[in-house]
């Protein structure tokens, strides 16, 4: 049985890795955006994996002008 690729913009949560080639955001840069805002809504935890959850994240990024 032949494993069926999601595309990144069909994923509804990102790791740090899809979500810096999706949002054009440095890994690093998102990493530390994610440890400052712990609580946030857009965030998931995955044991000691963060997730980003893509469509709040968008809405969060159409809110503001800098990161």
């Amino acid at each position: 049985m032949a494993v069926k690729e999601v595309p990144i913009s069909e994923k509804y949560m990102l790791s740090i890795e899809e979500a810096a080639a999706y949002f054009r955001i440095g890994e690093n840069k998102l990493m530390n955006f994610a440890h400052e805002h712990m609580d946030a809504d857009w965030l998931f935890f995955n044991g000691n994996r963060i997730q980003i959850k893509r469509t709040m994240f968008e809405k969060l990024l159409d809110g503001i002008n800098t990161l």
